[in-house]
């Protein structure tokens, strides 16, 4: 059996995998989100480790004890953690990747001149998304963090190298994929850039060790939820993850996964490909003989924006009620939703930016604002698309929101191109399991593995159609640009 951990934005879940490639035992723990300031989002770390050991014991409790061969790790990956190596108990809470309290930080980057360095240096661009400046946040504004600096406690990670250090005691490591969305690393040698280090003031030693995605990097030790002694075998954050749980390591091969955010990846091949403007360049797999790479693109605000027609605005009451509410109109009423709720990313790239609805009229109701908030999501999906090289094949889906056949549909439409969804949607935590069991030889090779799992179910374009165009929904996204960047948004 394999362990797969999947730890995400809203939780974890947890996979137990059989040598068939089989899911033999399913778990999942919610993990709780706080927005202390307007743009703030926070975790508390130890609610995360929690989750994940309540998760992976139910998920573990009808498989035979000495059963697991090996844990493969995922994880939402720009959340910065901090952490004390002496007691391994966090130093504050979690600096969640959609935060975007360091975006006057990352525009002084670019204003003092040093954006052209730090785009060449990591492939990435300065912003808030990324954990750097949430690092260096955290050692100028949180007393304990700079105290264990100074004592030589300090650990910083993101939630993978948080989650390797509880699960093995003590171990400091973070896989190549994990490690390039930083803005700390040098995605051409997989190593921690000085130059990125001095920029943003972070100690080297603080950080851990970058390692493969692929073998064994650590064991379990005594105080966890798994036999001590399992191999850690595979690593990957959760975008990369889900990439290769749909096996697609052939350059041109491109996914979109539909969670708390969308995010496109197309891999590039095993050189570093040209800079692709408004997209970043990040590291596809760290393997034990180098590095491959892909193209991403990265929305903020995608199945949280079902989240908030839930949670806040009380239109359904669960997730998967809102394709049936969708369904029941044929357009939006002209209604746009543009979903900056912590700003634009990809390609706009603006934390300034907020979200807005737009064209509402007395015969707007609750299901054109549903059928709003999907064809929102295709249209960030879209933006991203129009600036990806030549896609080979299908285009590769999961996530969560993936379950939404009208959302697909209304994708295939939008990029003109067959859309494949796989029999099981938890892409990421079957992408996690695959790199442990390939590490720790329960599967040979990637073919074996393509040879197990089932057909996808496919989605041809031309049998829904957006009811909002391009033009207007650019229009739309213009108008919230920049809203917080002055008093009030005047």
């Amino acid at each position: 059996m394999i362990l797969a951990i999947d730890q995400g934005t809203t939780g974890t879940t947890t996979l137990v995998i059989d040598e068939h490639a089989c899911i033999v035992g399913r778990a999942y723990a919610p993990v709780a989100q706080s927005y202390p300031r307007p743009g703030w989002v926070e975790h508390d770390s130890s609610q995360i480790w929690d989750g994940v050991c309540r998760s992976v014991r139910q998920a573990l409790a009808a498989t035979p004890p000495g059963a697991v061969a090996a844990v493969g790790i995922t994880n939402q990956r720009e959340t910065a953690v901090a952490w004390d190596s002496a007691t391994l108990q966090p130093l504050g809470p979690a600096i969640v990747w959609q935060d975007v309290r360091t975006a006057p930080r990352m525009t002084e980057v670019e204003t003092t001149g040093h954006g052209d360095a730090v785009r060449a240096v990591t492939g990435l661009r300065p912003s808030p998304y990324f954990s750097a400046g949430k690092f260096a946040w955290m050692l100028e504004h949180v007393p304990e963090v700079a105290a264990a600096r100074d004592a030589g406690r300090l650990r910083f990670g993101t939630v993978d190298a948080w989650l390797i250090a509880r699960l093995s005691g003590g171990a400091h490591l973070s896989d190549a994929t994990n490690a390039s969305r930083t803005l700390l690393m040098d995605v051409e040698t997989g190593c921690w850039s000085k130059d990125m280090l001095q920029l943003f003031g972070i100690p080297a030693e603080s950080l851990p060790a970058i390692v493969p995605s692929i073998g064994r990097c650590a064991v379990v030790g005594v105080d966890a939820p798994v036999s001590s002694g399992t191999p850690i075998g595979g690593i990957a954050g959760d975008q990369q993850a889900a990439l290769f749980g749909h096996l697609g390591i052939a350059p041109g091969a491109a996914k979109v996964t539909y969670g708390t955010g969308c995010f496109l990846l197309q891999h590039a091949g095993g050189t570093r490909p040209p800079d692709v403007e408004h997209l970043l360049t990040t590291v596809a797999l760290g393997q034990p003989d180098g590095l491959t790479y892909a193209y991403e693109g990265s929305v903020f605000t995608g199945g949280a924006l079902v989240q908030w027609l839930r949670d806040e605005l009380g239109l359904i009451d669960s997730a998967p009620e809102v394709e049936a509410l969708a369904r029941a109109v044929s357009d939006t009423a002209g209604a746009v939703i543009v979903p900056a709720f912590t700003g634009l990313g990809a390609p706009y790239w603006d934390p300034d930016a907020r979200g807005a609805i737009l064209g509402l009229t007395r015969g707007v109701t609750a299901p054109h604002l549903a059928r709003a908030a999907l064809e929102a999501i295709v249209h960030q999906v879209q933006d991203v698309l129009d600036l990806m090289p030549a896609l080979s094949g299908q285009l590769l889906v999961d996530g969560g929101a993936a379950a939404n056949d009208l959302l697909l549909q209304l994708q295939a439409d939008s990029a003109a191109r067959t859309v494949a969804r796989p029999a099981d949607i938890e892409t990421t935590a079957l992408g996690a399991a695959y790199l442990a069991g390939l590490a720790e030889g329960v599967w040979s090779s990637v073919d074996e593995l393509g040879s197990l799992r089932p057909a996808p179910d496919l989605f041809e374009p031309g049998l829904e159609t957006l009811s909002i165009n391009r033009p207007t929904w650019r229009r739309a996204v213009q108008r919230t640009r920049g809203w917080a960047a002055t008093p009030n948004g005047a």
